[in-house]
């Protein structure tokens, strides 16, 4: 009887807040874990979770390189990647710059362009696998609070069709998850208060939910956006 081979994830910006909740529930469900993060608690935390930690950016193209060209060799192949990233500039509107906005399409598009550019040719190759961005509900319903984050994760929105009409063919499939308010990062009274929940979600529930979009019970599902917020954007 053949062994069912144990499945190879990535987790980026995996040392803290969703990324590490990312990577927890992965590590417990028996997946080997490559974590990319520029923290040096990065290191202490792989120890944990019996994962392999690779200091880097995700801005950086040549770190996702190492990334990628890391866990493949290590391990012959990529099934999952959650790909989470830091926050970009926030201001009033007519307050950012092009750098502002440049640097934000840097974080928040061309990480998730990089990575699948390099991982979708190996998962087709496998003929299965799974990429799950870590996005935000401003991609759905934009605020002025977040404005950069929310105009170009609207891209990734975009791009993550156009992948999955790339892959579907090969079993490879893209999804977004799109948080609210988290409480790895403090919120107001008052902003709660929008929250129909009356309360900030979890790393561990944005967790459960990339987890379930990487695994075979979501084989059928490619190309979404998942809001996660509580009930507080309104779009339909």
């Amino acid at each position: 009887m053949r062994m069912k081979q144990q499945k190879v994830a990535i987790v980026t910006a995996g040392s803290k807040g969703i990324g590490a909740a990312c990577a927890r529930h992965l590590a417990s469900e028996g997946y080997k874990l490559v974590l990319m993060s520029r923290s040096d608690s990065l290191f202490a935390f792989c120890d944990q979770l019996n994962a392999r930690p690779i200091q880097g950016s995700m801005k950086e193209e040549n770190d996702i390189v190492r990334l990628v060209d890391f866990t493949f060799e290590k391990y012959g192949r990529i099934d999952a990647v959650v790909c989470n990233t830091g926050h970009a500039s926030k201001g009033p509107l007519f307050s950012l710059t092009d750098s502002d906005w440049h640097e934000g399409v840097n974080l928040l598009l061309m990480n998730v362009v990089r990575l699948a550019r390099m991982v979708g040719p190996i998962m087709a190759k496998q003929k299965v696998g799974a990429l799950v961005n870590i996005s935000t509900f401003g991609a759905k319903e934009p605020s002025l609070s977040f404005p950069i984050s929310s105009v170009i994760r609207a891209a990734v929105s975009s791009y993550c069709k156009l992948f999955a009409s790339e892959l579907g063919h090969a079993n490879v499939r893209m999804n977004n998850i799109l948080p609210g308010f988290i409480n790895s990062y403090p919120a107001d009274e008052q902003t709660i208060n929008q929250i129909p929940m009356l309360r900030q979600g979890t790393p561990t529930e944005v967790a459960e939910l990339a987890s379930f979009l990487v695994s075979d019970k979501a084989a059928y599902i490619t190309g979404q956006d998942f809001v996660i917020d509580g009930g507080l954007t309104k779009s339909i």
